[in-house]
Formats: structure tokens, sequence, C-alpha cells
């Protein structure tokens, strides 16, 4: 494998990048070069209305002062994330300009050449303002590709009320996975499920496995990334858990809502008395379950492991086949990449206001913690406490993902054997491996 610094028409047109971009190449329908779309899952209209409020703010604040103007285009988040909304639209040559993007998908839109290069934009020193760890996950060669919003870990969430009536405290909190399936089946009732892990198949599932793949001391790669290390002891116990769960009937086969990120649907409302869930979960309590009382607390981790958690991050990307490339790229850099201090405030909003994450800027932390957002409650504990153990969401090309994804499903709810999928998937990944020639996958 080897970094690319430019995607060349012909190399974009391989593999998953021939599916995205068919038509971009082509003939695309005509578009306005005085107007960049932004699509999103928050708003205007969206389920929370403080993103939606602020993500309708960004806009209006763009467009009091710049010609070109930003049009928002809501797409709902189960068809923004697992629908074929976005994908689509680029194969039809109609990509937005502006988009939202996680690292598990980063891949397959740069191989696929449709990410421009936001690093002509951005001012000096910002990039030395972002996490590494949170930032490197959008860079190829040096070159910055997307800009991240936030830093989204997961925990474990707990309703208070069913550890009570359980006769459970603070310090009943599992600290292994035989004591987490152990609580959870003492907490499944017939109309309860003690535990909730995702069980729809898509980038998301992948990234809430990841840490107890972590936390067993596997992992996907060799530490060359040239071979697959995905068939291990580590895969086959951190798979076997997950199996287990919905085996003893402790977890549920099927979640609620929008997926098992949705926090209302599943914790708050009863369908579970365990969730894991990201940061995101506190501000959806607090502004649909304002009277729900929970806990949160760092997964726990099998002997000999440490509680890890994953760091996900929604970044802000330009399309380099839209109307107008360079704005919507300059547009990325002065939403989220500037040191004007109204771009710092925006970020705090967002961070801690609008959502709740982890601001992925050390200027934005520092203005958050100024304001008290991590002195107490679930804000200190993830500050604290889930953050001190933690690695950044992989990005991984499509090809990869598809064969994690579809071994850990086999497992979860078809009883597989997790040496045999496992096995399958290793060989899968590493047939991919062999000729694989785009950015590096980290």
């Amino acid at each position: 494998m080897r970094d690319v610094p430019a995607i060349s028409r012909r190399t974009a047109l391989r593999g998953a990048g021939a599916a995205l971009l068919a038509g971009a190449a082509g003939c695309a329908p005509a578009r306005d070069p005085h107007e960049i779309s932004l699509w999103n899952f928050y708003g205007p209209g969206g389920q929370n209305k403080s993103q939606s409020d602020w993500i309708s703010k960004l806009a209006a604040d763009w467009n009091a002062t710049h010609e070109v103007q930003v049009r928002l285009r809501y797409v709902p988040n189960k068809d923004y994330k697992a629908g074929p909304t976005l994908q689509t639209s680029f194969s039809a040559g109609a990509g937005p300009d502006v988009f939202l993007l996680s690292p598990g998908d980063f891949l397959r839109y740069y191989n696929g050449g449709a990410l421009a290069d936001l690093t002509p934009h951005l001012e000096p020193g910002v990039r030395e303002d972002f996490l590494p760890e949170v930032l490197a996950t959008r860079l190829v060669d040096d070159r910055v590709f997307g800009l991240p919003m936030e830093i989204e870990p997961l925990a474990l969430f707990y309703s208070e009320d069913v550890f009570e009536r359980a006769g459970l405290a603070e310090g009943d909190l599992p600290g292994t996975w035989d004591e987490l399936l152990g609580l959870a089946e003492r907490l499944t009732t017939p109309d309860r499920f003690g535990m909730l892990f995702e069980t729809n198949p898509g980038y998301y599932q992948n990234f809430t496995w990841y840490p107890w793949l972590w936390m067993a001391g596997g992992d996907v790669f060799t530490p060359d990334q040239r071979r697959s290390a995905f068939d291990s002891p580590a895969t086959h116990r951190a798979m076997r858990l997950w199996q287990d769960a919905v085996r003893s009937g402790a977890a549920p086969r099927r979640v609620r809502g929008e997926g098992g990120n949705d926090t209302i649907s599943n914790l708050a409302q009863g369908y579970c008395a365990m969730q894991q869930l990201g940061i995101w979960g506190i501000a959806e309590i607090a502004e649909q379950a304002p009277g729900f009382r929970y806990g949160v607390t760092p997964m726990p981790a099998p002997p000999g492991g440490t509680a890890t958690t994953a760091l996900g991050s929604w970044a802000m990307v330009a399309n380099a086949y839209g109307a107008n490339p360079e704005v919507a790229a300059e547009f990325v850099a002065w939403a989220l990449g500037s040191s004007d201090p109204a771009c710092v405030e925006r970020m705090r909003q967002w961070n801690t206001v609008a959502k709740t994450g982890i601001p992925p800027r050390y200027s934005v932390r520092r203005a958050a913690e100024a304001h008290g957002a991590f002195d107490d409650g679930p804000m200190r504990v993830f500050a604290d406490e889930v953050m001190a153990e933690a690695r950044p969401e992989p990005r991984y090309p499509p090809e990869v993902y598809r064969a994690i994804s579809d071994a850990l499903q086999s497992c979860q709810l078809d009883g597989a054997d997790p040496a045999a999928v496992a096995g399958a998937a290793s060989e899968q990944i590493d047939t991919f491996l062999a000729g694989y020639d785009g950015a590096a996958i980290q």
C-alpha cells in the first residue's frame, strides 16, 4: 500500500470509486455557481431543535457576509448514515458541495477523488490546534481533506431507576465482560433487556464493536497495515461477547428507533437497562427526556485488558467536483478551522450546548472548560475517565468494512462460529489488500 498525493481521473474510477463517481466525471446536472449546498442530518427541521438551530445559524452567519450563499438540505439520520442517499447523489453527479463524513467512510470518497484539499484555506497554526489523533484520519500526505466538528467517545449508559429497583448501586457497575453479561442477565425482565448493542449492520455497528476488539488485544491489521490480523483469539472473543449477549436473551436482536445510537427510544424509554452509547446521548436526554435519571461509566474490559473507547467524529468536507469547490473549501475552513473568536465560540456552542462532545480543538476545549462544561456529571466522566484510554475510529475502505460487518452480523444474529467467520473475513481482507492502491489505511 502507499499514500497517493493526488488521485488521477483514471485512478479515481477504480473499484468503489467507479460507482461513486460514475456520474461526477460525466454529464452532471447544471449547478448555480453562486450557491453551495450543505447536506447534513441535523437541520433545519431535525429531531434535535438545538442542533437544527445551530446548523441554521451557521448558514445564516455565512450568508450575511458572502456573495455565494449556502443552501442547507436536511437528510434524516437513517437515510444519511445507513441509506444510499449520499452515495446515490455522487453516482448521479449531483453530490452536495459540502457534506459530513465519519472516518469510517472517508476512504470511499477520498479514493474516489471526491474530496477537495482544504490545506490552502487554513490559517497558519490552526492545524496544530486540532487534536492530532482526530485530525489524522482526515490527512493524506500531510494534506487536510476534512475538519472534525467534535469528538464522540463511547461509554456505558445505565438507568439509575432500574439499578435502584434492583438493589444495585454505583459499586455494582461491571468491571469485566463476565460481570457485564451477568448484570445484563440480572436486569433482564419480560419487558426490558438488560443490555443493548447495535444490531443494525453499518459503519456505526462496526465503530461500536472496535473497542471490544481492542480491549481483547486484537486489531484488524498487522502494525505495518500490509496484512490482516483479524483472525485472532481476540477477534473471536470480542465477537463471542456480542453473540452471548443476544443468545442469552439479555440483549435484543432488534433495536428500536433509529438504531443503537438512539438514546431515547432504547434507554430512556425503558427498552433496556444499559446501552453502549456515545457522548451525544447527554444532549439528547437533556432535550428530549429531561426527567430521565442515568449514569455513565467506561465500558468494562476483559481480564488483562484496559477499558478503551473509540473516538467517533463527524467532519465537514468539500466536494472536489461541485459547482464551486474553492468556495466550498473556504466555507469549511471558515466554519470549523478559523482562529477567529467567533469560530471558537461556534464550536464551543456545538460541542457543549447544542450537542455534547469533546471539542476537537485545544482552544475550544479551553473555552468550554472556562464555562464549566466538564466540571461535573456525565460530561466530567467522559472527559476524565472515558477518555483516559482512547483510539480514533479507524478509516477502512468499504471492502474491509463490509468483511468485518458481515462477520459481526453472522456471529451476533445467526449464531455463526466466531473463528470460522473471522477466518473467512481475514482471507477477504488479504485478497483486497493485495490489489489496493489508495490512501494509507489507518
